[in-house]
């Protein structure tokens, strides 16, 4: 099992060397890790948007 499952639901996204988190509940980022800010505030609004499918995800994989 992975140990994220002691944090809050998040996401990772990663491209090349660069990677951001953001918390799910609520929709906040909790590191950049390189991306530029237009990128970010992208990443941003496609976490909100995608946020009940990757809530529903997270339950799913760490059963809670």
């Amino acid at each position: 099992m992975s140990l994220d499952s002691v944090e809050p639901p998040h996401v990772h996204i990663q491209r090349e060397r660069m990677v951001a988190k953001f918390w799910l509940d609520p929709v906040a980022l909790e590191r950049a890790g390189g991306f530029q800010p237009q990128e970010l505030n992208r990443l941003f609004k496609m976490t909100q948007e995608n946020r009940n499918s990757l809530l529903e995800r997270w339950y799913e994989y760490f059963g809670k």
